[in-house]
């Protein structure tokens, strides 16, 4: 059957505003041409789509079976059109990033990312480094490891050296790392960072009773309300530890990881996603 475009967006209109004028409104036509093509579709379609009342229109139950297929089909259709503009298409990219690198590293940089790139629209989503790209509909993922996930190509971004951070009234009580070992030590599910941590600095690996965060950023909070010492990446740290927020007692750091752009080997890299690519990098080499 053939059907002008032009009266399904009439009865859509219409159907949405129960009211031709207010669909005339919002199509820039006469209230008499919509009313028109949805009396042009009612006759193709051999049926009444409104019950015209005096006060209004009503749907009938084959407009109400029509309208949700048409506002559906049509809403698609501007999704795609919009992504049209200036002669170049939009392209929408989904990147998961570990809450601790989007907060201290991402989140100051996204302006200038949309400043170089216009036509990509950046969706971001953090998650704890647990992340299934394929079920999660991701492009790409900014993960903290050692780089070797299986199906995953991997681009180093950049080190994540750990220290111990606390609030500042705690710090003043430290004066070498031995005295880390009468305080509240605050880990990751990661239980053996505290352990490289003293190793690095020439000392025993202690018994640790301390709560256990899946969320730096989380123990972070902790840290700063006084409540323990927490091993955290300095980097991601930089800006609370210029508030004085957070203090770095000692100079002593340990690498247990690293923050990796990750994607589906299987999966050929768009332009946007060859662009998203490129920028990361060039602006991680700039630290």
């Amino acid at each position: 059957m053939n059907i002008p475009l032009n009266a399904l967006r009439a009865f859509e209109a219409s159907a949405r505003h129960l009211s031709f004028t207010l669909a005339a409104q919002e199509l820039n036509v006469t209230q008499a041409a919509v009313s028109q093509q949805v009396k042009n579709l009612e006759a193709r379609l051999a049926m009444k789509l409104f019950r015209r009342l005096p006060r209004g229109l009503v749907l009938t139950d084959e407009g109400q079976a029509l309208l949700p297929a048409l506002s559906d089909a049509f809403g698609r259709l501007a999704s795609v059109v919009q992504q049209f503009e200036g002669g170049r298409m939009r392209e929408v990219l989904n990147l998961a990033v570990v809450g601790t690198f989007a907060v201290g590293w991402l989140m100051p940089r996204l302006a200038a990312f949309r400043q170089a790139h216009p036509f990509i629209d950046l969706r971001v989503f953090t998650h704890n480094n647990r992340v299934d790209l394929t079920a999660e509909g991701l492009d790409f993922a900014i993960r903290f490891g050692d780089g070797a996930w299986r199906g995953m190509g991997a681009a180093l971004l950049m080190e994540a050296d750990m220290a111990p951070l606390c609030a500042p009234r705690l710090a003043a009580a430290l004066t070498t790392p031995a005295d880390l070992l009468g305080c509240e030590l605050l880990r990751s599910y990661r239980a053996d960072e505290w352990t490289r941590w003293f190793a690095a600095a020439g000392l025993p690996d202690p018994l640790i009773h301390g709560p256990v965060f899946d969320s730096s950023l989380a123990m972070a909070q902790v840290a700063m309300q006084g409540m323990g010492v927490a091993l955290l990446p300095v980097s991601m740290f930089e800006c609370h530890m210029r508030e004085g927020l957070l203090v770095q007692p000692f100079a002593t750091t340990v690498s247990t990881g690293q923050y990796w752009l990750t994607w589906l080997k299987s999966r050929p890299h768009t332009h946007a996603m060859r662009d998203l690519h490129d920028w990361l990098l060039t602006q991680a080499r700039v630290l």
